[in-house]
């Protein structure tokens, strides 16, 4: 499987394939959207467009991980141009451990199920349709646009009105919106969609503010990796020390609703099949450190990691300090 990065170095960007210990930079490629772009438009498989540009230079990629290098990784997955025309969303209830997680969450009494534990049980039943037909509909979410992304290293902050911030640690599609309407998976990424699980704790109607937040990708792109049973791990670092982990598994095999039958219900929306749009789309988590009590706090180091997708993505807690103040609208007169 090939496995693209992005970087920047000061005013300069480029694209690089994993080469491990060291990143082929393309030539002449800026991003990993206009790489898209670019085969769909000229009809060429996206790996064969990379071998084409795949030029002489190779980076050392310890430095650059690891933060001692002046070229530094972004998220794989940006609009460079127009950060506002990418959409990132997700969908709940797709694993068997999110959907413990959530009965335990919401539950009032244990004899009643929740309307949470009802749509998995749904998804159990009618997720996997046969080839070509649509399915029972997934929980859906939207996090924010484009401007919400981080990458490897950054942080994801837990606002001021919040009153939590927890990881979520799950596998994103990528896809690119071709002149047509038509959808394109460039690949997939590890991510931590993030979230504040004490809010939606207080009600599930909640979850919607739950999810805006910042969110984090990378640090490597896969050009259609294998998507039946994907192992991982999850971890949190606290002062250096490993505080809590858990291993963790994601793909089809592992969920209740097929690949095609979250993407159907994702693109039937003419909104979300715009030409020149980038979506990110998180398709949801096995278990949540939240489920088994943790409460992480500022500086904590959240990692998650998936066998075949290269290296883990890690990225710290921030908590912003001031406390929430009434927001104000302005009055034009």
């Amino acid at each position: 499987m090939i496995r693209l990065v992005q970087l920047q170095n000061g005013g300069t960007r480029a694209v690089a394939v994993v080469e491990e210990p060291h990143l082929r930079l393309l030539t002449d490629v800026r991003s990993i959207y206009e790489l898209a772009a670019e085969a769909v438009a000229h009809g060429l498989r996206l790996t064969d467009l990379i071998r084409l540009k795949a030029g002489d230079t190779r980076l050392e990629y310890d430095p650059i991980y690891e933060g001692r290098s002046a070229w530094h990784l972004l998220s794989p997955a940006d609009h460079p141009s127009e950060p506002a025309r990418c959409l990132v969303s997700g969908t709940g209830l797709t694993h068997l451990g999110s959907a413990k997680n959530r009965q335990s969450m919401h539950a009032a009494q244990e004899a009643e199920l929740t309307d949470s534990m009802k749509m998995y049980r749904w998804g159990v039943a009618g997720g996997k349709p046969a080839p070509g037909q649509p399915g029972i509909a997934p929980e859906w979410f939207y996090k924010g646009p484009g401007t919400i992304l981080r990458g490897p290293g950054e942080p994801l902050v837990v606002p001021a009105h919040a009153e939590d911030g927890g990881e979520e640690a799950e596998i994103a599609g990528i896809y690119y919106i071709g002149p047509d309407g038509r959808p394109w998976r460039m690949g997939m990424t590890v991510g931590n969609e993030f979230s504040d699980h004490k809010f939606e704790r207080r009600n599930y109607l909640n979850l919607a503010g739950s999810k805006i937040r910042t969110c984090a990708l990378g640090p490597e792109l896969v050009v259609n990796p294998e998507f039946h049973r994907v192992p991982g791990t999850v971890s949190i670092e606290r002062g250096g020390q490993e505080l809590w982990s858990r291993d963790i598994e994601t793909g089809e095999d592992e969920m209740c609703h097929s690949l095609a039958n979250l993407e159907h219900h994702h693109f039937k929306f003419a909104t979300h099949r715009r030409p020149g749009d980038l979506h990110v789309h998180y398709y949801g988590a096995h278990s949540l450190s939240f489920g088994d009590g943790l409460v992480l706090e500022d500086g904590d180091v959240m990692s998650v990691s998936f066998v075949g997708f290269g290296r883990a993505l890690r990225n710290p807690l921030r908590v912003e300090k001031p406390p929430a103040a009434l927001f104000e609208v302005s009055i034009l007169k």
